[in-house]
């Protein structure tokens, strides 16, 4: 994927948190985010919209197992088991930045992006993603991003972001 490929990414997440901040107000919701790979992206890229705080409480980057364990209450049982980039963890992860920070959804996002970090289950690219409710069970998707380092990011947070809208999209009448 090429830079300008990477940046038209990030702009349609962009345009896609603009739809989403009118459905956020209007219906009253709130999101809070939990980040591995992405680094911040998601919450940054929510927060480039002007007015975000009406909805938006906060994210946790969490790089490290430690800070998973910590701040998300991700078990150790599950990051020995499953390891950090897996399912479980992403599902975790949303489970307690939504939890902690008392929104209706948590956005969680936790993979390999590259260039080194890859195993026989999760090579670069792969990125589990989680989004809980205080309505539904959480969903937990997994997706395999192809490009560079920058690539995978820009195509994580743009998914998950996208994934959110689309939910909120769906329950309205």
């Amino acid at each position: 994927m090429t830079e300008q490929e990477t940046a038209a990414l990030i702009e349609k997440a962009e345009k896609i948190s603009l739809a989403l901040k009118e459905i956020m107000t209007k219906t009253g919701k709130s999101v809070s985010t939990a980040e591995s790979c992405t680094g911040g992206l998601v919450a940054r890229i929510i927060t480039e919209v002007p007015g975000s705080s009406e909805y938006f409480k906060g994210g946790v980057v969490s790089y490290t197992n430690e800070i998973k364990m910590k701040f998300l209450n991700v078990r150790q049982s599950t990051l020995d088991r499953f390891t950090e980039v897996s399912a479980q963890t992403a599902a975790e992860m949303a489970d307690g930045i939504r939890r902690g920070m008392d929104t209706s959804f948590g956005l969680s996002v936790t993979g390999v992006a590259g260039p080194g970090g890859a195993t026989g289950e999760n090579p670069v690219g792969s990125v589990y993603m989680a989004i809980a409710s205080d309505s539904e069970e959480t969903k937990v998707y997994h997706k395999i991003f192809p490009g560079n380092r920058a690539a995978v990011r820009a195509g994580a947070a743009c998914f998950i972001i996208s994934a959110l809208f689309d939910i909120l999209k769906a329950r309205q009448p």
